[in-house]
């Protein structure tokens, strides 16, 4: 993977996440930081900074939780005018698992990788029930006849 990956989230998704990847990619640790933001946190831009401070020098793709949120609002901050980083909110599993697997290509492509995992990796697992259709219909018992004795 040429890019770094940062995972910074609220509590403890971040770790959880960064576990869930070495689970999946255990060769990619090296290259994947967690930041885990606890919701009485001093200066969360700060704690993002250092992350970044161990990436210096290389591109980052920065994953955050919730877009808008305290998370991603200080990956926000912390990046503003940075060029070789790129912020994509909403994590999920789907996105992670696409930007490790995807250790080739460059830090726009990771990002747009990161989003159409995030995208198409959701999806509704049950059959729903038939909508506006008829069920099937009622056979005729032909062992119990309740009107012949």
């Amino acid at each position: 993977m040429s890019s770094m990956l940062l995972i910074v989230a609220h509590t403890p998704l971040a770790s959880a996440l960064r576990a869930v990847a070495a689970h999946a990619f255990p060769e990619r640790m090296g290259q994947v930081a967690a930041v885990d933001i606890a919701p009485d946190q001093a200066e969360p831009e700060a704690a993002v900074r250092r992350a970044l401070d161990g990436f210096a020098g290389q591109d980052v793709l920065l994953l955050t939780d919730a877009f808008g949120a305290t998370p991603c609002t200080a990956c926000q901050r912390a990046t503003a005018g940075v060029a070789r980083v790129r912020v994509v909110a909403g994590v999920n599993v789907p996105m992670l698992w696409r930007t490790l697997g995807s250790p080739e290509l460059s830090l726009d492509e990771l990002a747009q990788r990161a989003l159409s995992g995030a995208v198409q990796g959701v999806m509704q697992a049950n059959p729903t029930p038939r909508q506006n259709q008829p069920g099937a219909m009622p056979g005729h018992d032909q062992v119990e006849h309740h009107d012949q004795q």
